[in-house]
């Protein structure tokens, strides 16, 4: 018996309404709910279904078919949001244009970025109308973000070897993200630090007194999410060789080791070569330069650092490496591994795609 249910609505583009479509999915002044809508449309043109399309662009099925419905009926046009009760808009669809335009396209005389008086001067609208339309399509001009580039030429294969470890690690092994936390400090503040009270928050001096530095190296197992660590005053291959003796120390013996580690000089001088050929168990995978990202155990060091080191007082590298031990082995009594869900080509699309946003780019 044929399996009964809602017929999907078939949806036949022009080339002109694809055309459209796609500069509107692609424009940089296209809203996110526009552009998802225009994506939507396309792919039930090409013939997907709600389900592949919904899988496809991470939405549900039903909102799929609630927007070929509305493009099939009207159009473009039911691709804009239905008017809601209320108070008529005071600003047109052409003024929150060119509010999103300038935020995008250019900088105000004088400053390197927009801030709402500004825009609202430049404008003529409210700082509270400027406000919402930024709110609304996601524009922040008074934040900026860093990045760097690998310049890494095996970036590829190394980005595929790595995640193929997170997502599908080998049968009868132990694959440990491996870095060092150097240069720890251990601040004594010049002065008590002052409590915090009731409408009051916790007060400490701006300055400190310095009492030693310390370095932490540490191994992070992807599976459990248990952490190996190792403190020591300084940070040479000596100190990265006796860190391997205490891994293989706490690994059992029948399990090979996969350990992930950066191009940092002490994980590559001839006294660590000879070490890991007399411990065949060990593997080295080495990440992209620039690439720490990708190295888990660099997230683990972000805790660390919140909960225990940028606001400790220590009087001594003693005190300091004593609350580090501590807070290590509260962490492996509840260990929380960090889940990986990116495989590698969708890594490699999204940085393509990021790519192809930098003018000029020679990568």
């Amino acid at each position: 018996m044929a399996r009964m249910g809602r017929p999907t609505v078939d949806v036949v583009l022009t080339d002109e309404e694809r055309e459209t479509l796609v500069r509107w999915s692609r424009r940089a002044t296209s809203s996110q709910a526009l552009a998802l809508r225009c994506r939507i449309v396309l792919a039930c043109a090409d013939g997907a279904s709600n389900t592949q399309a919904g899988r496809d662009l991470s939405v549900h099925p039903v909102t799929v078919a609630k927007w070929r419905k509305r493009f099939a009926a009207d159009r473009l046009e039911g691709l804009s949001d239905e008017p809601r009760p209320g108070a008529p808009r005071t600003v047109d669809d052409e003024r929150v244009e060119d509010v999103i335009v300038r935020t995008l396209e250019s900088t105000p005389k004088g400053a390197t970025h927009w801030s709402t008086r500004s825009m609202a001067q430049a404008v003529g609208l409210s700082q509270s109308t400027v406000s919402r339309i930024w709110r609304t399509f996601g524009l922040r001009p008074h934040m900026t973000e860093t990045f760097k580039l690998s310049t890494d030429p095996q970036f590829i294969d190394k980005v595929r070897d790595i995640v193929g470890l997170y997502l599908a690690p080998p049968e009868h092994a132990l694959v440990l993200c491996v870095d060092e936390k150097s240069h720890i400090q251990a601040p004594d503040r010049s002065a008590p630090v002052l409590p915090m009270k009731p409408g009051m928050p916790e007060r400490r001096t701006h300055d400190y007194v310095r009492g030693g530095t310390t370095t932490l190296f540490a191994a992070l197992d992807v599976a459990t999410g248990e952490v190996i660590g190792q403190l020591h005053r300084r940070h040479r291959a000596t100190e990265f060789r006796k860190f391997l003796v205490r891994i293989d120390k706490e690994v059992p013996a029948d399990l090979d080791v996969h350990l992930i580690c950066d191009n940092y000089a002490t994980h590559k001088t001839p006294a660590i070569q000879r070490w890991l050929v007399a411990h065949p168990r060990f593997h080295m995978h080495f990440t992209p330069t620039y690439s720490s990202w990708i190295n888990q155990v660099e997230r683990w060091f972000g805790p660390l650092a919140d909960r225990k080191l940028r606001r400790g007082v220590h009087r001594n590298v003693q005190t300091l490496e004593r609350d580090i031990r501590a807070w290590i082995k509260l962490w492996n009594e509840e260990p929380r591994p960090f889940a990986w869900t990116k495989t590698a080509d969708e890594i490699l699309e999204r940085l393509s795609g990021y790519l192809q946003r930098i003018k000029d780019s020679s990568h």
